[in-house]
């Protein structure tokens, strides 16, 4: 006769992202019968070799989550990264605990990266019990909701998403029509840096001992990884990311539309809202923080433009990044429609580079693990675009650079949006630019060595020496595009000597910096 099962509860693996009280693994939790998995492993904070700070914050918030667990009476089995037996993989570290063969079934909520998504799925294959992986519904679209948006469609363009989460959630909405008569304000939101620019000050959450163990941790332990801890300040607990969220809502919120694309020399944060790594964490839920934006509209305190245009950023583009990604996987990590072949420069992880916009974006992302959507999209990312570098070298550094870096929402920014990897899924064009658009937007070029006006030339903006040579060298493959319709009509114009001269300036351009051709 067999014997009754002895097992009861169930094993619950929270991720180091999952960080909500609301997790979906844990939504029926019985704190009697059933065990908490958190665990830091090398495997995670090794398979790009993750920015200090990022490695740093996820094991500060990951503690006190844990911590935060107990408090109210749940069992959780913590491992830390160099504890002894830890096997360096979430997989191994499940088998580790079912190992006494107490649980009768394990749940999980879905990862957020396909590489993991993969391997989670292997340890749930042939298991004597079942593994119950979970919607993660803290995102405001469903998998499936994205696929039947997308479907039959020709083109995926995040505006159109955008209308209807807005509709479907009536943020901003006057019945069925956008508040203000239209659904975006982009255009309002285009300020450069005018004199006597006055960003506010922000509020950072200086370490306590937890966070201040766990850096010291992450130095030990990592000390080859690139960044500097020195300056840590993020949020790690769900009370911290509320006041710094409160804070920018107060003080920062009603300028954010004006200057959310304007760069300044020497200052980081300007009127950012700072809150993509506990949105990205678990600390802070999405859909909330869009509501508690469009209420300072309603109440007065914050003009719309502002306020559409952070809405946008989360209900639209990181919702429209995230079912992108899960859409396209694992094919979209192989894209390279430019065939892009060349390095990425060192200066990219030094920062000592003469094109002052590069020093500055490339060393407050040492400093901060942080750097603002335009400094990615228009400056690193422009230029990693117009040198020609491969999208997997491209892709590697964001990941690695970023504290709110995670692979679906870093892989169709950086894929798609700043280097058109993709061929247009995400982008309508490639968002190239010369070096006017920085000049424009920023403060950069006037303490800059290179010459912002000069289109040729060892003093020229490289912006400006590759620009044409890149609309040349990729010809036959953007030609056609309505969008750039206006840069090859001047490019024609030039005649067939010029465009060759151009050609040839870039390519000098791209052997000065760096740029070589990738050993295959």
């Amino acid at each position: 006769m067999p014997q009754p099962s002895t097992r009861t509860g169930a094993l619950r693996l929270v991720l180091g992202d999952q960080l909500s009280d609301g997790l979906s693994a844990l939504r029926d939790l019985d704190a009697g019968a059933d065990l908490v998995l958190m665990a830091e492993v090398m495997g995670e904070a090794t398979y790009v070799r993750h920015h200090k700070q990022k490695i740093a914050l996820i094991f500060a918030a990951m503690r006190k989550f844990a911590a935060r667990l107990r408090s109210r009476g749940t069992e959780v089995r913590y491992v830390r990264i160099d504890d002894e037996g830890n096997t360096g993989e979430i997989a191994g570290e499940l088998g580790r605990a079912l190992e006494n063969g107490r649980f009768e079934r394990v749940v999980m909520t879905e990862c957020g990266e396909w590489r993991l998504a993969e391997a989670l799925a292997a340890f749930a294959q042939g298991r004597d019990l079942p593994v119950d992986i979970r919607e993660d519904d803290r995102f405001i679209c469903s998998h499936d909701r994205f696929r039947r948006w997308a479907a039959g469609k020709k083109e995926l363009r995040m505006e159109f998403f955008y209308r209807e989460m807005r509709r479907e959630t009536d943020l901003l909405m006057d019945g069925k029509a956008p508040v203000g008569g239209q659904w975006n304000f982009d255009k309002d939101n285009r300020n450069g840096p005018g004199k006597g620019l006055k960003p506010p000050k922000r509020l950072r959450i200086a370490p306590d001992e937890i966070t201040r163990e766990a850096i010291a941790d992450v130095e030990r332990l990592f000390p080859g990884h690139f960044g500097d801890t020195a300056d840590f300040g993020w949020p790690t607990t769900a009370e911290e990311a509320e006041a710094v969220f409160a804070a920018f809502l107060k003080d920062i919120l009603p300028g954010f539309g004006e200057w959310q694309d304007t760069m300044s020399a020497g200052r980081p944060w300007m009127w950012h809202g700072m809150v993509s790594t506990s949105i990205n964490l678990g600390l802070l839920d999405p859909l909330e923080v869009c509501r508690r934006a469009a209420a300072e509209y309603e109440a007065g305190r914050a003009p719309l433009n502002a306020v559409e245009g952070f809405v946008r950023q989360i209900l639209g583009w990181r919702e429209y990044v995230r079912g992108i990604y899960w859409l396209k996987a694992p094919e979209y990590r192989r894209r390279n429609a430019l065939d892009a072949d060349r390095t990425l420069p060192w200066f990219y992880w030094s920062g000592q580079t003469d094109m002052a916009c590069v020093a500055d974006a490339v060393g407050q992302t040492r400093d901060h693990a942080y750097a603002h959507h335009i400094q990615r999209l228009m400056v690193t990312g422009n230029l990693a675009m117009l040198l020609g570098v491969h999208p997997d070298e491209v892709d590697d550094w964001y990941m690695v650079v970023y504290a709110d870096a995670y692979e679906w929402v870093e892989m169709p920014n950086t894929r798609g949006m700043a280097t058109y990897a993709d061929g247009g899924i995400v982008g309508s064009k490639p968002y190239a630019a010369s070096g006017a658009y920085i000049n424009r937007m920023s403060d950069y070029c006037g303490g800059c060595r290179y010459d912002v006006k000069a289109k040729a030339g060892e003093g020229a903006c490289p912006f400006n020496r590759l620009y044409w040579g890149f609309l040349e060298r990729n010809r036959g493959r953007l030609r056609d595009n309505p969008r750039l319709a206006m840069p090859y009509r001047s490019l024609d114009g030039f005649g067939p000597e010029k465009r060759r001269a151009l050609l040839a300036e870039a390519e000098a351009c791209r052997e000065r910096l760096g740029a070589v051709k990738r050993e295959m």
